[in-house]
């Protein structure tokens, strides 16, 4: 059986552990009143790598032996306490550092980021950088037009940005507008969401499931026989789903076959272009042909599904194909197009605006809010106040990850899961979202219980200005670093805010025998970043102890290291070339031998120096 990474396992705490002596005091005489901190850091989500010769570390998970564990009072010894690390669903926490359990039950309100303990200063810095994508660059023009950037933590909606315009220019070459003809972006401006589309076709087929009527591992063809041609007999709906179906990622419909019929029968005939499950290609062919098998076995058009099945019962007024004329006002323009000229009310991509404005793939306009209030149902597993659109475990598999065997490509049942390039240090395994060409962007992070939501009309009024996902990064990254990594011990911690940033103790006292590191250690960092613990026995050529990496865990370790002697430690953080995580952090740094404590650094703070590190409470 193929194992499958759920939203349930992903959630869950990794194992428990053996804790370690609290700093400040010695194991006899500690009292473990609170949480220690897990010794798990070689389970998923991060790495610990020993360097040959180095030192001995406390990971059961790495078959390694734990020593030194603390005890209560009584003699018995202490764990760690899973409320240290696990926040229940609807509560407010406004951490970084706190793994959520289970669905949230959340109806969106509006609130300040203060009311659910974030900080505004990183929300205030990423909305700015996206105000400046407005205005004009070095290259003589925005990045995009206009935006509004939404986001939501524990139900509140924090922050609703408006910038830019969303009516700009009045040619392709991008000459403006006079400003008395041009249209102001607002927090109700409706936009094509173009491949987030994706997301409503998913969620029907899916309810299809939920009804019956359609089996994920079953072969497309048993629903839409004429799909069977050209080596796609055994193509499941599963695989059109996850993008591993084998199909090309797109076909010129809308130039190179003349009515919807053709162009219907192009994609039903397309032969694939690897083996059916063998490699991950995303492609619009796949949702298209889902469109069509949602409307085949329900007999219904798929607008008309959408709109029974998702908007209309979570109340969304604003989101639909084909918005009428009379909302026309609202519409963010998108690309001058040849014969079409100004695309502004229909759908901006070629073959969607082919197939009539309605097709598996793009074709949906919608608003931030309404986006935020689709986020916010998937995070309560399915419902949104008194209404279920989905069933819980139907919002688990969308969110499990079936494409394990292609790295990088994490994606789930119509949703994408840990894509840093657009999620920024939001990112984790469990986290979710989809983006759109238009420029837009919907992330959802089970783990906080936040969502963040960007939209823009960065084709207005060509596609040839350059990406979007600085902005997209910057947004989701202001809201990841809102949220807090409170200290494990005391009222600060330290963190890592330069490349090759040290963290090194002061010279150790002469003492007995092997030493002991004990640390608590916070990382969540990019793929080619890492925390490099080292030892020195003159504070100038130093030797690898340890290598700390990863990303998505989201908790608090206790690391112990137990070697040779040496006059100093230090922790070292080396920057990679790529996006940056929520970063690392180190606390309640210990060092002991027979002998007793050496080095305690919440007694004494100066017995640290910090280069490229600074004191955080948060």
């Amino acid at each position: 059986m193929r194992a499958l990474l759920t939203i349930a396992a992903v959630l869950a705490l990794f194992g428990g552990g053996t804790a370690v002596a609290e700093p400040g005091c010695t194991p006899a005489a500690c009292e473990v009143g609170h949480a220690a901190d897990s010794d798990a850091a070689a389970t998923a989500g991060s790495t610990a790598q020993d360097a040959a010769g180095g030192s001995t570390a406390q990971h059961p998970a790495d078959g390694s032996t734990a020593t030194g564990a603390a005890r209560t009072a009584d003699g018995d010894e202490g764990v760690e306490a899973a409320g240290a690390v696990e926040g229940e669903a609807g509560r407010g926490s406004g951490r970084f550092d706190v793994v959520r359990r289970g669905w949230a039950d959340a109806v969106l309100r509006n609130g300040t980021p203060a009311e659910v303990g974030l900080d505004p200063k990183p929300i205030g810095m990423a909305l700015e950088r996206v105000q400046n994508f407005t205005r004009p660059s070095a290259g003589g023009h925005p990045l995009f037009a206009g935006a509004v950037t939404l986001l939501v933590h524990d139900g509140v909606i924090t922050n609703v940005d408006a910038a830019g315009w969303a009516l700009r220019y009045a040619d392709a070459a991008g000459a403006e507008l006079p400003v008395d003809q041009r249209v102001a972006m607002t927090p109700d401006t409706i936009f094509d969401v173009a491949s987030i589309s994706k997301l409503f076709t998913s969620i029907a087929v899916m309810r299809q499931v939920e009804l019956g009527r359609v089996e994920i591992g079953r072969p497309v063809a048993r629903y839409l026989p004429e799909f069977s041609v050209n080596g796609k007999a055994g193509i499941t709906v599963e695989q059109l789903l996850t993008h591993t179906s084998g199909l090309p990622s797109w076909l010129p419909l809308w130039s190179d076959y003349p009515d919807v019929p053709a162009r219907v029968k192009a994609v039903m005939d397309v032969a694939p272009r690897s083996t059916p499950g063998s490699a991950y290609l995303y492609s619009d062919l796949n949702l298209i042909t889902l469109g069509l098998l949602a409307e085949r076995v329900s007999g219904k058009p798929l607008d008309v599904l959408v709109r029974e099945d998702v908007t209309g019962p979570l109340g969304l007024r604003d989101t639909g194909y084909r918005p009428p004329r009379s909302e026309l006002h609202r519409i963010a323009a998108t690309e001058f197009q040849g014969a079409r000229g100004l695309v502004r009310g229909e759908v901006h991509d070629e073959n969607a605006w082919s197939l009539g404005g309605v097709a598996g793939h793009a074709g949906v306009f919608s608003t931030a809010r309404d986006l935020a209030v689709l986020g916010q149902a998937i995070l309560n597993g399915g419902r949104y106040g008194d209404v279920r659109v989905l069933r819980p475990r139907t919002v688990e598999l969308m969110l499990t990850n079936f494409t394990q065997r292609f790295p990088g490509n994490a994606h789930g049942l119509g949703f994408e899961l840990d894509q840093r390039w657009y999620m920024g240090a939001l990112a984790s395994a469990a986290t979710a979202g989809h983006t759109g060409f238009t420029g837009t962007s919907l992330v959802l992070d089970p783990m906080s219980g936040s969502i963040a939501v960007l939209l823009t009309n960065r084709v207005h009024p060509n596609r040839d200005r350059g990406s979007v996902n600085p902005a997209r990064q910057a947004v989701a990254d202001g809201l990841a670093r809102a949220l807090a990594v409170r200290p494990r011990w005391g009222d600060s911690a330290w963190t890592a805010d330069a490349p090759n940033g040290t963290l090194t103790t002061a010279a150790l006292p002469a003492g007995t025998g092997r030493q002991t590191v004990d640390f608590s250690v916070f990382v969540d960092l990019e793929t080619s970043d890492r925390l490099v613990v080292q030892a020195s026995a003159d504070g100038r050529t130093w030797r690898d102890l340890r290598v700390l990496s990863g990303h998505g865990k989201r908790r608090w370790e206790r690391v112990r290291l137990v070697g040779e002697p040496a006059a100093h430690y230090r922790w070292l953080f080396v920057r990679g070339t790529g996006l940056a995580g929520r970063g690392v952090y180190v606390d309640g740094v210990r060092v002991s031998d027979r002998s007793g404590v050496l080095l305690d650094a919440e007694r004494d703070p100066t017995a640290l120096r910090a280069n490229g590190w600074h004191a955080t409470d948060r």
